[in-house]
């Protein structure tokens, strides 16, 4: 994405710096491992985005992004724990290049270090950044042990799918958003509509990302099209098919969403025979629409230059339109 395009950059060639070899080496490799795998960078460059927005220079802004991504890659060490999941960016996760005690401790580690990176602000900034923080980790704690529960739940309305995927993804966003604003020591009401812009534009992220699993291209998407559907994970598209389907359609694509067949293709073909049928593809479209505009609504509000508004209409815009 070209809006955060020289943050990214400038953020990894920090990361860089960050990630030399500590000892124990058994400790610290799986973190540099982790962190060196690459990903989009988003969230720490939005700490940076949303702090250049009020014109305070980007470099003081590199710690708390720092925070948020060592914060995000610990998240998905546990999570791929939690799942049993062999491969992360289509390398091996840390547990299964190591071993699950070690991704454990490493991902403890990094819980540490992402509190540690707050150490250079000062007091004001100091408090407010934990505690915002603290509130967004224990957040994302809470939306991930609802989509555990929701895998042994036999339904779900999508009002609990919407607040999980809120919990879970979209509060690291709207925390990272909010976070410049405490440093470029802005008004309470700048920092919470940076909030509700970062949430809002959170779960449209989720709910398009449901929609590329489904219906992206594969080669674009850069992992297999119809993932969710073979790992039998409650999706929008799912949820939404649920509400609209005839019971035979109804009983059908929960059968579905049960077996673990050997022939994928065919399964994913008979959900997507499904789905088509009650046009579920333009239901999410629509549910995008809605949170993407609610997140433009908090952006009218921000009380900056209108060139300044531009560049998150910009990336708003780009989040909607990608293809990965």
């Amino acid at each position: 994405m070209k809006s955060i395009a020289p943050f990214t950059a400038q953020f990894n060639a920090f990361l860089e710096t960050k990630t030399q070899s500590r000892k124990p080496k058994s400790l610290y490799d799986p973190v540099n491992y982790i962190l060196n795998l690459g990903g989009k960078r988003i969230r720490p460059a939005l700490v940076m985005m949303s702090a250049d927005l009020f014109d305070i220079p980007v470099e003081s802004s590199l710690d708390a992004a720092l925070a948020i991504e060592v914060f995000h890659n610990f998240s998905l060490v546990h999570d791929d724990i939690m799942d049993d999941a062999p491969k992360r960016r289509h390398q091996d996760t840390v547990h299964e290049k190591w071993d699950i005690n070690t991704g454990i401790l490493s991902g403890d580690a990094m819980l540490i270090w992402a509190y540690q990176c707050f150490e250079v602000y000062t007091t004001d900034q100091f408090y407010k950044l934990i505690k915002l923080f603290s509130k967004t980790a224990q957040e994302v704690c809470i939306g991930q042990q609802y989509d555990m529960d929701f895998e042994l739940q036999p339904q779900v309305k999508i009002e609990a799918y919407l607040e999980m995927i809120r919990l879970k993804t979209a509060v690291l966003v709207a925390c990272a958003f909010q976070m410049g604003g405490i440093l470029a020591q802005t008004s309470e009401e700048n920092q919470n509509q940076l909030y509700q812009f970062g949430e809002n534009l959170g779960i449209a992220f989720q709910i398009q990302d449901d929609l590329l699993d489904a219906y992206g291209d594969p080669v674009s998407f850069g992992k297999q099209v119809g993932g969710d559907i073979i790992e039998n994970k409650k999706t929008f598209l799912y949820l939404k098919t649920l509400e609209l389907a005839s019971e035979n359609d109804f009983n059908q694509l929960q059968h579905l969403f049960t077996i673990q067949p050997a022939n994928t293709t065919a399964k994913i073909d008979a959900v997507m025979q499904i789905y088509n049928r009650y046009n579920v593809k333009d239901e999410a479209a629509k549910q995008i629409q809605s949170y993407t505009q609610n997140a433009l609504k908090s952006l009218s509000n921000l009380n900056i230059v209108e060139d300044k508004k531009a560049k998150l209409k910009l990336f708003a815009e780009e989040l909607m339109q990608r293809e990965v």
